[in-house]
């Protein structure tokens, strides 16, 4: 290999772990807005983080009935928006990401993940769920973004409560 391939390959590798690195970011930064829904939730940020033309949808049995499908950045942020209340649906809020594969392909990109989310809601109930995330991203304006976001429940179960004010046990100071 001659000095210009290999100047090639690693700009091409370093292209495609800097795409990994901002898909990566804009799904961490959409679990954490919408770990915190309410109404100093800064929904233009939401929205940025879709394509115009993005889908958001549950997929499966059970969300498909449960979330259906929106088309466009618009929609999406409305649908978000009824989270926020008042009262904000959600008291607490946590989503957890892991299994994560993502594939890029100079301006899209496809990421997968498994997620966990802890919820306790306004009326206090509280929940535990898991679901498959299938993520379509595309770099539109020279950032990237969600094109398509779909969610599919694999199990969901009622908790008694998250927050157990029991003192957490530590050593005895000696």
């Amino acid at each position: 290999m001659n000095e210009r391939s290999a100047i090639q390959e690693l700009t091409s590798r370093l292209e495609q772990l800097e795409a990994e690195k901002a898909v990566r970011a804009v799904m961490a930064r959409y679990m954490e807005l919408c770990d915190d829904l309410g109404p100093a939730t800064p929904m233009d940020e939401l929205g940025e983080l879709f394509a115009q033309d993005a889908v958001w949808a549950g997929v499966g049995p059970r969300y498909a009935a449960t979330f259906g499908g929106y088309e466009g950045r618009d929609a999406i942020v409305a649908m978000l928006g009824r989270y926020r209340g008042p009262p904000p649906h959600f008291a607490m809020n946590a989503h957890f990401l892991c299994s994560e594969s993502i594939t890029v392909d100079r301006e899209s990109a496809r990421g997968s993940w498994m997620m966990l989310q802890a919820s306790t809601y306004a009326d206090g109930r509280s929940d535990l769920r898991s679901a498959r995330l299938r993520v379509r991203f595309v770099r539109e304006q020279g950032e990237w973004r969600i094109s398509r976001f779909e969610t599919e429940n694999l199990f969901s179960r009622a908790v008694e409560r998250w927050d157990d004010p029991t003192p957490v046990p530590v050593p005895a100071k000696s």
